[in-house]
């Protein structure tokens, strides 16, 4: 089994996450994403390829601002 075919569980509530856009800020700027959240406590999972690709590519387009 793959990521994209995992289950994950919030570690808190151990609610399956489900897929909620939620807005994300740096810098005085935001954007707006698609990621797994807890429904209950809606804590998010940010994976490592979400982070080290598109939002790293974000943060460094803002700093060079």
């Amino acid at each position: 089994m793959d990521a994209e075919e995992r289950i994950w569980k919030c570690g808190k509530c151990n609610e399956p996450l489900v897929m909620k856009k939620k807005v994300f800020s740096y810098l005085g700027q935001t954007v707006a994403h698609e990621v797994p959240a807890c429904p209950r406590c809606g804590k998010v999972f940010v994976s490592e390829q979400l982070a080290e690709g598109k939002m790293a590519e974000v943060e460094e387009q803002l700093e060079d601002k």
